[in-house]
């Protein structure tokens, strides 16, 4: 099969490793880092991305290699081939290999700083920057989130947003440290620039696990979606699913 792949830059190394490893042809193209601040922009260029790699007529998928991150997949419509992307909240769960890492341990403070070697190597900052609480407006208060998400969907990110302790995410900066590329030495970069700011450093193991599983074609349901021709990427905002599909030119659930 082939298949186009686009993603965000931080994941340069592991991704072109595991493509250079996949059975399948693969065309990768990676964005920048920074449109990550800019969540329409970024949403806006992959869907135009997508239309380019569909109107190629050569591909059997388009891999995304993100995240909700900011919100910034929702509402991308697959057109006349699917798209596949991972149940992740960010790209801390595509670095740990699973969602119930993530969960386990960012599910006090999702908001909670942290590094890998994409972050070291490119862009403005060493750091994960908190996309998720500017998403969601942290300052708004819970009956806003709730008439806005849904009662369910606006309790989990309030509670979310509001850990119970806030200096949890203030003093402490976690590595992700993926075996395939610990040769670099980010991680010891990123622990001297973590003392120097007074921050407690903790290293986390990564793993390619997810990135290795969607460029092999290997998508498990409950980890992967798969939105068919003319559906679109809707938000559940849940630890499980996270994402799912809606129709075609609205955002309703399917």
């Amino acid at each position: 099969m082939r298949f186009k792949l686009i993603s965000c830059e931080v994941f340069f190394r592991e991704l072109s490793l595991c493509a250079a490893q996949s059975p399948h042809v693969i065309d990768v193209e990676f964005t920048d880092k920074g449109a990550h601040d800019r969540s329409d922009y970024l949403r806006d260029l992959l869907q135009r991305k997508i239309d380019e790699a569909d109107a190629a007529k050569k591909y059997d998928a388009i891999l995304l290699g993100f995240g909700l991150c900011g919100n910034s997949v929702l509402h991308l419509q697959a057109r006349s081939i699917p798209l596949v992307l991972p149940r992740a909240h960010d790209c801390c769960t595509l670095f740990l290999g699973s969602r119930m890492r993530f969960q386990r341990h960012f599910s006090e403070n999702p908001s909670m700083p942290f590094s890998a070697a994409g972050y070291m190597e490119r862009g403005d900052t060493y750091v994960h920057e908190d996309h998720f609480a500017r998403m969601m407006s942290a300052d708004r208060s819970l009956a806003e989130i709730m008439e806005k998400y849904g009662d369910e969907n606006g309790r989990f990110i309030w509670e979310t947003l509001h850990p119970e302790s806030k200096a949890y995410d203030q003093n402490k900066m976690i590595y992700i440290e993926i075996p395939e590329t610990s040769h670099l030495g980010h991680a010891q970069r990123c622990r001297q620039a973590a003392q120097a700011e007074g921050k407690e450093f903790i290293l986390l193991n990564g793993d390619l696990r997810l990135l290795n599983q969607l460029v092999q074609a290997d998508w498990p349901e409950d980890e992967f979606l798969l939105v068919p021709p003319g559906k679109r990427i809707a938000a559940v905002y849940d630890w499980d699913r996270i994402v799912q599909t809606a129709p075609g030119g609205d955002c309703m659930p399917s």
